[in-house]
């Protein structure tokens, strides 16, 4: 419902925060596939908050804060290359 409302004005800029927060796995991923639908279809932006590692492959563009600061900003592309084990340093693992 709260998609609904907010998307009835047909805004050009929607801020989500946590918009999966409450909802089990599926339900989450509903949400988020929807929003994603609708800001194709009105041509809008969203900007989502999220801690949910699980539906970031929605997104055009992640910029990870930590501690209030900028630590990255990339596409979706370059977040998961950078994030693949295969590319880490293996010393990171290291006993």
């Amino acid at each position: 419902m709260a998609i609904a409302r907010a998307l009835v004005n047909h805004p050009q800029l929607i801020l989500a925060d946590e918009p999966t927060a409450a909802l089990d796995k599926q339900s989450g991923r509903d949400v988020v596939n929807l929003m994603q639908k609708l800001a194709r279809e009105q041509q809008c932006t969203i900007l989502m908050v999220t801690h949910d590692n699980r539906i970031l492959d929605v997104a055009d563009r992640i910029i990870n804060l930590v501690d209030g600061r900028l630590e990255s900003d990339t596409s979706m592309k370059e977040f998961v290359t950078a994030h693949d084990p295969k590319n880490l340093d293996p010393r990171m693992f290291m006993l």
